[in-house]
């Protein structure tokens, strides 16, 4: 049954035919309540007159929508509409994976990058307890920035045979069923226990998923025959030749893999998705593919080994050389005024170069934010398209810059290459290139010698006060530069990686005390330790005084220390015109510091001055587009200014890019509690209190969206769980039940939880004249005592993640 445009499905119309297959037609369609475009399925009326295939549809596509992951579709809904059944997902551009095979095999570097993908939204599926069970390249989907999707997840029991416009593999689709004996997948990708009617687990998604890699290597399927039979004997019996046999140009090392994958024995291929993402990663050039995951958060820090080191203060001259010559192709009075540099490639595929070439990358982003007039892209943005093959015009429109800067670093024997090039994304065309290499004993002079030469090219261009900043090193000790860039990095993780950020910018200043940079880094952990309520605030925001302010003492014109006073001197100190000066003072030194502008941003809020503060957040977004942070916190801006539905979306965009921030999850629930959407406020509060592993102000916001709903009962058991339990740390936060006992109507205990709070020092309690979830205790007189407690004479009052 063909829907024509304007059709409506619940609160869904249908805007366009998108493709059909065995399962139904698939359209595009306008969720006007979230004002997005999704993409909508709708299942053969077979499936609506049968009620247990109808129960195996919503128990799958419960399962599906659980698995909230980047590799993975994502569901949003599933209903039925006069009689016709849909699901609802995120609509996606771009195109499958066998629309890709069809012109020949992938090249192994894009082949592998998209396997790696692959695995982790397996790893992701399998540890929930959910099995694809018909993983095929047709369920494989690449959207149009490089992004790997895997569709159907759970859905697959009810495939049913491939009917005419859906025959693209020339492999037949068996009848599915739940029943021990029953033959289920499509043959070709199946594993030899799905061919027997065996039980099957996560290793058969496995042994799929080594077909399909096999198939992206070569170009060939790895099993097909000319018979059915013949393809059955295949897969039980042969093995298929090794991929560098076949395609002549894959690494040996992935014949391993491949083989490995396909083991006849489920018992000898690898165990888990997990450990097949890591021997995936290994190939793809190191562990920093695992952090980009969220795995390194669980990993130590692996130090470079001794021969890496020297190069690392080399580099920081390479890094000045490079920095002087992208402005030399950009001489003031030119177009070009932005920038974005993306990851440098560390094409030596040791993991151990791979700190060598993140802190490239990242000494070249600083250095050239201190560039006047020009703008560049954060650490946050332009990693997002690491290990990506990239467009430099498509990254220019994402990112909105008029250059891109790419690099590679390649070692050989005891020689490093480091090669970079200025790209003008308007045209694609080359504005500027250079290659550096030298023996490690011999590298500074190199790098000295490449700085002389362009600064003789730039004389007149460059005063000399921007050459001191350009030459100016933060620290000339190795071991404290490699422990910054890791404490940094688990810095924006947000969450428990706090605790490790401290942790390695303690270590930085251990190898180094002198290390402003560091100072800040360890200030803005204690800071947002406190915020989030790890540890207790008058415990833990003092140090972060103390750090900032060395910080400073050390460098005065460090715009991050300043950044980082600023925003204690919001949450702790109460004091607004400290601050202000403060963050004022940052984006006067560092005007490319993304954390100034929204921390700025919140504090105009908190005033009212919403026009001020909605260009202070834009301005954070213009420079950091792709961070998680910068979109949820425009949307608990809009969220504070009663624009719900636009901060839904922002929020939403928000936990896209980051699907474990916990923040997100959270303020999502608040907005979806403030528009009475009740379960999927609940949801998205459960989802929070899952990741941060019970974190209490995720608790307290849980049971204050089950009160608002009417599920009393349930609101009162996670107040007692709460009151019950005591911290590892010892610090049981106490605006958390304020805030529940405040959804149950209990005014007095709310008011007395907030006193209490005021006397921890609560950060949050910044937010709550503006935040909306405590509107029930404006009326009450008691209200202008707590409020006058933490802002004297003012009314209003917000901060931000």
């Amino acid at each position: 049954m063909s829907l024509t445009k304007g059709t409506r499905l619940g609160p869904y119309e249908i805007l366009a035919p998108i493709g059909a297959g065995g399962m139904g037609e698939i359209y595009r369609a306008r969720d006007e309540r979230l004002r997005r475009d999704v993409a909508i399925k709708v299942l053969p009326g077979r499936f609506s007159a049968d009620p247990e295939r109808l129960r195996r549809l919503e128990q799958e596509a419960q399962a599906a929508g659980t698995l909230n992951h980047p590799g993975i579709l994502t569901i949003y809904d599933i209903g039925t509409h006069e009689g016709i059944t849909y699901i609802v997902s995120e609509l996606l551009e771009g195109t499958t994976l066998r629309s890709l095979l069809e012109k020949g095999a992938i090249p192994h570097r894009i082949a592998v990058s998209q396997a790696l993908q692959i695995a982790h939204g397996l790893d992701a599926a399998h540890s929930r307890g959910i099995v694809h069970r018909d993983l095929k390249p047709e369920n494989i989907f690449i959207t149009k920035d490089g992004r790997v999707k895997i569709l159907d997840f759970g859905l697959a029991k009810l495939s049913e045979p491939a009917g005419p416009a859906d025959a693209r593999t020339n492999l037949p689709t068996l009848h599915p069923g739940t029943e021990p004996g029953v033959v289920m997948g499509t043959l070709g990708y199946m594993s030899p226990e799905q061919l027997r009617g065996q039980p099957t687990d996560g290793r058969s998604d496995i042994f799929t998923f080594g077909a399909i890699l096999f198939e992206m290597l070569t170009g060939t399927h790895a099993f097909r025959r000319e018979t059915t039979a013949d393809t059955i004997t295949a897969i039980l019996t042969k093995d298929p030749p090794n991929p560098t046999q076949a395609s002549g140009s894959a690494p040996p090392a992935l014949d391993r893999i491949v083989r490995h994958c396909m083991e006849k024995d489920p018992a000898r291929r690898f165990q888990s998705a997990h450990d097949l993402a890591f021997d995936l990663e290994t190939i793809s050039g190191g562990h920093a593919a695992a952090a980009s995951h969220g795995a390194a958060a669980q990993e130590p820090l692996r130090r470079t080994g001794r021969r890496a080191m020297p190069w690392i203060v080399g580099a920081a001259g390479v890094v000045a050389a490079i920095v002087l010559a992208v402005w030399m192709a950009s001489p003031r009075g030119s177009a070009i005024d932005s920038i974005a540099v993306l990851p440098f490639a560390n094409a030596s595929q040791d993991p151990e170069m791979e700190y060598l070439s993140d802190g490239i990358t990242e000494s070249l982003i600083n250095s050239l934010s201190q560039l006047p007039a020009l703008r560049v892209m954060s650490r946050n943005s332009v990693f997002h398209y690491k290990r990506r093959e990239t467009d430099a015009r498509e990254v220019g429109r994402q990112l909105n810059v008029r250059a891109v800067l790419t690099g590679r670093v390649m070692e050989r024997g005891d020689t490093l290459s480091i090669s970079a090039e200025l790209v003008d994304v308007r045209d694609n065309s080359h504005l500027w290139g250079g290659q550096y290499s030298g023996r490690t004993q011999e590298l500074l002079l190199v790098q000295e010698k490449i700085a002389r030469q362009i600064s003789d090219n730039l004389r007149g261009r460059l005063t000399g006060e921007e050459r001191t900043i350009l030459a100016k090193r933060p620290t000339e000790n190795t071991e404290a530069y490699q422990l910054y860039l890791k404490g940094r990095y688990f810095w924006n993780q947000r969450g428990s990686g706090l605790v490790k950020a401290a942790e390695y910018f303690e270590r930085a200043l251990a190898a180094d005390p002198d290390y402003a940079h560091a100072h800040a880094g360890l200030a803005d952990s204690y800071s947002l330790l406190g915020f989030y309520g790890f540890t207790d605030p008058r415990e833990v925001y003092p140090k972060a005084t103390a750090a900032a302010t060395r910080a400073l003492e050390l460098d005065g014109s460090l715009g991050e220390a300043h950044a980082s006073l600023g925003y204690i001197h919001f949450t702790y100190d109460w004091d607004m015109q400290a601050a202000e000066r403060e963050f004022r003072r940052a984006m006067e030194l560092t005007p490319n510091h993304a954390p100034a502008y929204y921390w700025y941003g919140a504090l105009l809020g908190r005033r009212g001055d919403w026009d001020q503060a909605f260009a202070m957040i834009d301005k954070s977004l213009e420079l950091d587009p792709l961070s998680p942070f910068c979109n949820v916190q425009k949307g608990w801006t809009l969220m504070r200014h009663g624009d719900y539905d636009r901060a839904i979306e922002l929020i939403r965009k928000g936990i896209e890019l980051n699907p474990n921030l916990v923040i997100g999850h959270m303020l999502l629930g608040h907005a979806l509690v403030m528009k009475s959407s009740f379960p999927e406020a609940i949801s998205s509060l459960r989802e929070a209190v899952r990741i941060s592993q019970g974190d209490a102000w995720m608790k307290g916001s849980l049971a204050y969206a089950y009160a608002a709903s009417g599920q009393r009962d349930q609101a009162k058991g996670i107040l007692d769980e709460m009151l019950r339990s005591v911290p590892s740390s010892g610090y049981r936060r106490s605006l958390p039940l304020a805030l529940a006992y405040t959804g149950l109507g209990d005014k007095d205990h709310a008011f007395e939880f907030l006193h209490k709070a005021c006397d921890e020092r609560d950060s949050v309690l910044t937010l709550l004249g503006s935040d909306h979830l405590f509107d029930p205790l404006h009326s009450d007189s008691r209200w202008a005592a707590v409020m006058n407690r933490v802002f004297p004479g003012e009314g209003l009052s917000g901060s931000g993640p």
